[in-house]
């Protein structure tokens, strides 16, 4: 995560990527984010272990930030807040 969250982090949007194997979960994520608009949170539910790699390093790559990164018992999942 980096920076303070913005006051409005509770997710507009979800997408439950869980049971898609890499790059699936990322794909979908960026084909979410493109209907969001700037400041809108996608949270992202996922099973590929991949995503903790994955989610956080695309979020770089475009800018988004990443409010949440937490690993839970079944599965991992991401608050995204579109830049």
């Amino acid at each position: 995560m980096s920076g303070e969250p913005s006051p409005h982090t509770r997710p507009t949007t979800r997408l439950d990527a869980r049971g898609l194997l890499c790059p699936l979960p990322v794909i979908r994520t960026q084909d979410k984010i493109r209907k969001l608009k700037v400041g809108e949170v996608l949270e992202v539910v996922a099973t590929d272990p991949g995503v903790l790699h994955d989610i956080p390093a695309w979020c770089r790559v475009h800018g988004h930030r990443l409010l949440v990164s937490e690993q839970r018992a079944d599965d991992y999942r991401f608050h995204i807040e579109v830049a």
